[in-house]
């Protein structure tokens, strides 16, 4: 352990040994290299846009008990889910509490299609939850509902908590020291604005609990479940922090 400790040492101070106060924000795409930019500009070679191909497909199928689709209920998805995901993690007043669109769109699925729910990271949710987000590609991040407010200031909390071995918070990297390298990557602003996105490191599509989970990870803290109501509000922080900046989803990231 103090072998693997003192190995990291390095890299851990390096991130936290000067402070970089953003006087702008940037979408995470502005730190890329030029050819994963391109990646993502064009539709044609994106490879996002797999699982949107199949996210439109789910979008006409009828599925559940009721043999009810998405478009049976909101009709054409460009008109209906425009501006849709710009405001997600959204105020459920039933629930009195927030919910991101993952488990917006198994709600209708058990609600309105009496279908089982989609797991997790599973190939129909994050291709749903693309081809749902691409809809509102453009549109500017939204987090105004006053009934957030109190979701918002925890989320902010566990932003600013220093967790794991390492004893690092988000912002610390994503505040202090946005632009710097930790290893051969340089750390973005930590603005949610591509998910779900194809990350070239993972060779597929991952959601922004995952990238979540794996930072915790990364720090050697225990992460947080998905779904569980304390990722839900630091995934609300992050959108809050990117307000008014334009969603990108389907997102390329290295």
């Amino acid at each position: 352990m103090t072998t693997a400790l003192s190995s990291i040492l390095p890299i851990v101070l390096f991130c936290v040994a000067a402070s970089a106060h953003p006087q702008d924000r940037r979408s995470g795409f502005e730190f890329m290299s030029p050819s994963t930019q391109a990646m993502q500009r064009d539709d044609t070679q994106n490879p996002g846009m797999l699982w949107i191909k199949e996210g439109e497909a789910l979008w006409q199928r009828k599925a559940g008990r009721a043999e009810q689709s998405c478009a049976g209920c909101h009709g054409e998805a460009a008109r209906s889910m425009r501006g849709v995901a710009a405001r997600y993690p959204a105020f459920d007043a039933a629930l009195g509490q927030p919910l991101n669109l993952g488990q917006r769109i198994n709600q209708c699925r058990q609600k309105h299609q009496q279908a089982e729910p989609w797991k997790r990271e599973s190939q129909e949710l994050l291709a749903m939850e693309s081809y749902v987000g691409m809809q509102s590609r453009g549109v500017p991040v939204e987090v105004s509902d006053p009934r957030l407010l109190a979701f918002i200031e925890r989320g902010e909390q566990r932003y600013r908590q220093r967790i794991g071995q390492l004893n690092l918070s988000c912002a610390q990297c994503h505040d202090d020291n946005w632009g710097r390298k930790l290893g051969s990557a340089v750390i973005p602003q930590a603005h949610p604005t591509g998910y779900p996105v194809y990350r070239l490191e993972w060779q597929g599509m991952g959601s922004l609990q995952r990238r979540l989970r794996n930072c915790m990870t990364g720090v050697r803290a225990q992460p947080y479940a998905y779904d569980e109501h304390e990722m839900v509000e630091l995934e609300l922080y992050l959108n809050k922090r990117a307000q008014g900046m334009p969603l990108e989803t389907p997102g390329v990231r290295p």
